[in-house]
């Protein structure tokens, strides 16, 4: 009995080591899985921010683009949007097209005076002129007449060309040669005429043509560097750009405002030149009348006593 005692309190003293070395096995083993976990732990924590840093990149570069978009040293809007200050504001080849057309505005009105004022005085003066020849029976009176003329007055060098004509021709009882080659003199006199009148007004045609293209190729290159412009700065606000079309638009409008003038100048030298023209035709055409007139007399007179004596011997 003491036996069996003694081997059960063995085996109960053998399971109460095992319990205790399973206990203290157990809490060994517990105590390194939380130190893991407080390991872990503040990896994940350091981790966790990351996404948050890397978010955070596009706003400070997307605020970084912001600012370079207002960065005084990039485009500058042009507060004075006026006439002037656009011109200021413009390119360097919109500038030089600009002043161009005006140049060639200012070509435009000198010639409305100048041009015009000489039409009408010799309109003028050629209407008195013809006026003065009407009552003339003969170019001797008409000669007389055209010393009151002025020095330069187309009808008084006409009628020396008729005068120069009956000299050279003299002796000649060609009196139909004698007019057709008076007729051509004068003709090419008044050739002469109108072309004299008519010096600048192919100017004006010029400007009146080409000023529009002038202008629009100024607006052309200012559209382009406004485009230029929207690439550089990367942004599609129309406070940005639109001065710098405002500023090419601005090239097209002169160009306009020197055409439109031009063309219609010009068509209205283009019919008073015309009618200078027929002025000038009607006086040659009455100094031709008056010299064909002393032919037709003279030849009369020739004629009138051969006829008589004729008459005399037929009635003897």
């Amino acid at each position: 009995m003491s036996t069996r005692k003694s081997g059960t309190a063995k085996i109960g003293t053998v399971m109460t080591s095992l319990v205790l070395i399973a206990g203290l096995s157990g809490s060994a083993f517990a105590a390194p899985s939380s130190n893991a976990a407080n390991v872990v732990t503040p990896t994940t924590e350091t981790s966790a921010p990351a996404p948050t840093d890397a978010s955070a990149t596009p706003v400070l570069q997307s605020t970084n683009g912001a600012a370079s978009s207002a960065d005084p040293q990039g485009p500058i809007i042009p507060k004075d949007l006026s006439v002037l200050g656009m011109y200021q504001h413009a390119d360097i080849v919109v500038k030089i097209v600009m002043i161009g057309l005006l140049l060639a505005s200012v070509v435009t009105w000198t010639l409305l005076f100048s041009k015009g004022t000489e039409i009408i005085t010799g309109r003028r003066r050629l209407r008195r002129e013809l006026a003065s020849l009407l009552p003339m029976r003969s170019l001797k009176e008409a000669l007389d007449e055209s010393e009151n003329f002025s020095a330069n007055s187309i009808s008084s060098q006409m009628l020396r060309d008729a005068e120069n004509e009956l000299e050279l021709s003299a002796g000649s009882t060609d009196n139909g040669g004698i007019k057709d080659r008076t007729g051509f003199r004068l003709e090419r006199r008044v050739s002469a005429a109108g072309r004299h009148i008519g010096r600048g007004n192919g100017i004006l045609a010029t400007i009146g043509a080409i000023s529009p293209f002038v202008g629009l190729f100024g607006t052309v290159w200012g559209i382009m560097n406004s485009f230029i412009g929207i690439a550089q700065t990367q942004t599609t606000n129309l406070a940005v750009v639109a001065p710098g079309i405002a500023e090419a638009l601005l090239a097209t409008a002169v160009g306009l405002v020197a055409a439109i003038p031009a063309v219609v100048i010009y068509n209205i030298f283009a019919r008073t030149i015309a009618s200078y023209r027929h002025q000038v035709g009607d006086v040659a055409a009455q100094i031709l009348l008056l010299q064909g007139r002393d032919l037709d007399l003279a030849a009369s007179a020739e004629e009138a006593p051969r006829a008589q004596a004729g008459h005399q011997l037929r009635v003897g």
